[in-house]
């Protein structure tokens, strides 16, 4: 990464900040613009920045945004009201997402036949993550129900945590064809060792580090606002070791950091107001330096491996391959079909599939590894526009026939469960303070 782009980076960074508050109804979405900026100073067109993919540098960037997203969503989780309240999304996650791994499986065997079908896994796992952020206009209109706006946000939240195990395992399977990775010759049995090492590891650290800090934090709580800062950067601190000492005994970092957000959010005993507010400001500006990035560095490889059947598969990512799960997943409930149509469409593909695939970038051991890059890429942009643009009108149709409808509804009380921060998140927050809280829409 040269000074320029830096440079630049930092320049788009101020010209955002003094007009993002004023994009949150428009298309223009985060992600839309961050990428059509990098792709403006990148090769496509000045070509003023230069920014390697494969640097070390960027993979350190892109695996702490990883870990800081992974660790502040699962923070927000609170496991007692997910099963109580918030029944689409999870849903959603347990039916829904391992339905949409299969499908996007199928399509990539069926559209790009030299890869294998472990790699057509992967690339259905990279992609099967959503992300509310490129859909920002359902999240901030008034008229769309809060409970669905909060079985998106939830769902977009978990997803990418719970995606993590099937993309680090097929990375595995990919890289060993059939074996563990550096342990020819030892066949199944070693790769049972070698997987739950990686997931057990990893989750026993995340255990310990996340509820370990938790306890030591609560003690931070009686010293006043001014212990705030203190207690923040413990918690930040918590999950890079989880990662760090997984890593270092043979499990999973990222799994580590999952569980150990879980694990925190679920001991301390308090919403962690320090955690929200550095995402707010820290975490969010790592997510839109990944976008530019997309536009400088990933985007023009993808255009230079591009074919047809990626923007077929994007299509089908988008629609078939995630709306008809959605919408199996919704079987025997009341939710009516405008409904399972917009929860399904409202699935974008955002900064969860950049990163899990920024973890194959570096993976030479993976064929294909470029192809399933350019894939995700051309998906993912797609998405951002596609979901950017058509959110606004969409939102609205939608809160009209909700509000036309709602005389005889009944009203669920939902919790509301801030997952990923930012403006968006901020609009919600205000939209609801002070709100009763709503439902998704009357029963028939």
């Amino acid at each position: 990464m040269n000074i320029e782009s830096v440079t630049l980076a930092a320049l788009a960074v101020l010209l955002f900040a003094g007009v993002g508050d004023r994009l949150a109804r428009s298309p223009l979405s985060p992600p839309m613009l961050f990428i059509l900026f990098g792709a403006a100073i990148g090769p496509l067109l000045l070509n003023v920045a230069e920014i390697d993919a494969e640097a070390d540098s960027v993979r350190v960037v892109a695996e702490l945004t990883l870990i800081l997203v992974l660790f502040t969503d699962a923070s927000r989780i609170r496991l007692g009201e997910v099963g109580r309240y918030h029944n689409l999304p999870l849903r959603s996650l347990a039916i829904g997402m391992p339905l949409t791994i299969l499908a996007g499986t199928l399509a990539a065997v069926w559209l790009f036949p030299n890869i294998t079908v472990f790699e057509a896994a992967l690339l259905a796992a990279v992609l099967a993550p959503t992300d509310a952020a490129l859909g920002q206009p359902v999240m901030t209109d008034r008229s769309v129900p809060p409970r669905i706006q909060q079985s998106i946000n939830v769902e977009s939240g978990l997803n990418d945590g719970l995606a993590l195990p099937a993309v680090l395992f097929f990375i595995a399977c990919v890289g060993a064809e059939g074996e563990i990775i550096g342990q020819e010759g030892r066949g199944v049995g070693a790769w049972m060792v070698f997987a739950a090492a990686q997931v057990g590891f990893g989750a026993l650290v995340g255990i310990l580090a996340g509820g370990g800090a938790a306890h030591a934090l609560r003690r931070l709580a009686g010293r006043g606002e001014e212990a705030e800062p203190y207690e923040g950067l413990g918690a930040l601190a918590t999950a890079i070791l989880a990662y760090g000492v997984a890593h270092l005994i043979g499990g999973n970092g990222f799994i580590a950091a999952f569980v150990a957000g879980l694990t925190f959010g679920n001991t301390l005993g308090r919403p962690a107001r320090f955690l929200y507010a550095f995402m707010e400001t820290e975490g969010h500006l790592l997510v839109l330096l990944t976008f530019m990035v997309v536009g400088v560095a990933l985007l023009p490889d993808a255009i230079a491996l591009f074919n047809p059947w990626m923007l077929v598969y994007a299509v089908l990512s988008l629609t078939v391959i995630r709306m008809v799960p959605v919408l199996i997943a919704l079987l025997g409930t009341d939710v009516r079909w405008p409904t399972r149509l917009f929860l399904g469409w409202f699935g974008p593909r955002g900064i969860a599939s950049i990163l899990f695939a920024l973890l194959i970038v570096e993976r030479e051991d993976i064929e294909h590894g470029s192809v399933l890059m350019a894939a995700t890429v051309v998906t993912v942009v797609l998405s951002a526009f596609l979901h950017g643009v058509s959110a606004p009108g969409l939102a609205a149709r939608y809160g009209a026939w909700a509000r036309r409808i709602g005389d005889a509804a009944e009203t669920v009380p939902v919790p509301e469960m801030r997952i990923r921060q930012g403006p968006l998140m901020r609009a919600l927050a205000r939209r609801r303070n002070g709100a009763e809280p709503g439902v998704d829409e009357p029963p028939r």
